[in-house]
């Protein structure tokens, strides 16, 4: 395979109900990432769109095709892709495989949503369409019932009191409140203090509001190309290294593994594989906090952090920058937002700027490998990527 790199990334701020239609989101942050690659709209070779609720939210199906005449790229293959919340990573896996492949030279991929203008009866309900609707969703099990469910059951398969596990996840959203007042693209842009998490109230027993992501619209964009096209156009590419994806049935078929993620431990695998790197070697991560204890147990099937111990390392300051593994500097899904469709690409829209030493005051110094996960549905699906600073 040929070596890939990015060479232009956008984004919108992420915000509760915006008054942009989806395919407008996108092709802000598509334009974007494309004049920052020095190129032009006529230069795309093909669209890979992350999408998962436009259907319902503005009643238009294939956005992908209707955003690419927007920006001028018109006639090109344009792909919508449906993976929950893992849309817009598993367009931006396909396409770093077909530049990597050499049948294209230049992709555009990337993503966009509009949640938060559904309102929260819609949106809950749509959302809860990514798990199993025939056995889980009229049994009343929406995504805070999944991670309930999976915050119990960690606190009693690691011998971790409940009371001081919700401690631990309390500290977690007050970490990514505080990078998230530091970003300004993102939605929440207010610290918040433990006892804030802890006072705020109960949305899934015991998952209470500040544990959970918010409803987010959003778009995010990425430009791949191949390394030869790549050192004509930037002098700061960071090159895909590692990509992975697995995938899961309903919760019941992963009963053995809960509240482990098998799908998102073998995704990791790969990416390291190809990579040929481990878990000490990332800088890091940009990883999927829809809820407060979903950042402990990636943390630890992503390999940081021995099974058990990652909502210890919290409470320490490791996953703070200058900690031993810095989690979410953009905010993350809890602060930054979740606008669905475009989370994953938003994701990698951190972690190159961050290569690039972009980011300010959560800026990650010296950071040149990181990684980013992303999670769709309770496990359906998980696509990991590693980038590599490429000067």
């Amino acid at each position: 395979m040929r070596k890939v790199a990015v060479v232009g990334v956008g984004m919108t701020k992420f915000s509760g109900k915006q008054d942009k239609t989806t395919i407008e989101l996108f092709a802000e942050a598509a334009i974007d990432a494309i004049n920052e690659s020095n190129l032009k709209p006529k230069d795309m070779q093909a669209l890979f769109m992350g999408n998962a609720l436009g259907d319902f939210a503005e009643g238009q199906a294939q956005p992908q095709a209707f955003a690419a005449d927007y920006i001028g790229a018109s006639h090109i293959p344009a792909n919508r892709y449906e993976n929950a919340c893992a849309s817009s990573s598993a367009a931006f896996r396909d396409a770093f495989m077909w530049v990597a492949s050499g049948f294209y030279d230049i992709v555009l991929a990337g993503g966009s949503e509009t949640a938060a203008k559904m309102g929260t009866p819609l949106a809950t309900r749509t959302f809860a369409m990514a798990s199993d609707s025939r056995y889980e969703y009229p049994c009343g099990i929406t995504f805070p019932g999944v991670f309930a469910l999976l915050t119990h059951l960690y606190a009693k398969q690691y011998g971790v009191p409940l009371e001081k596990l919700k401690q631990q996840m309390a500290q977690v959203t007050v970490n990514s409140h505080y990078y998230g007042a530091r970003n300004p693209k993102a939605q929440f842009q207010k610290e918040i203090t433990a006892d804030d998490v802890l006072k705020s109230f109960m949305v899934c027993q015991p998952l209470q509001l500040y544990d959970c992501c918010p409803f987010s619209d959003g778009g995010s964009a990425i430009v791949l190309a191949s390394e030869e096209k790549a050192k004509k156009l930037t002098n700061k590419p960071a090159y895909v290294v590692g990509v992975g994806q697995a995938s899961a049935g309903n919760l019941l078929s992963q009963k053995e593994y809960l509240p482990r993620l098998r799908s998102r431990e073998l995704a990791a695998k790969q990416s390291y594989d190809m990579a040929g790197l481990s878990p000490k070697d990332i800088d890091v991560v940009e990883l999927h906090d829809c809820f407060s204890i979903a950042t402990i147990i990636a943390l630890e099937s992503l390999g940081f952090f021995e099974f058990g111990k990652a909502g210890e390392a919290v409470e320490k300051g490791e996953t703070k920058i200058g900690g031993k593994m810095p989690v979410n500097p953009s905010g993350g899904l809890k602060a930054k937002g979740h606008p669905i469709g475009a989370t994953g690409t938003a994701q990698v829209y951190e972690i190159v700027k961050q290569l690039r030493g972009e980011c300010g005051e959560r800026q990650v110094e010296g950071a040149k490998i990181g990684m980013t996960d992303t999670l769709g549905g309770d496990g359906g699906t998980l696509c990991n990527v590693i980038l590599k600073k490429g000067w």
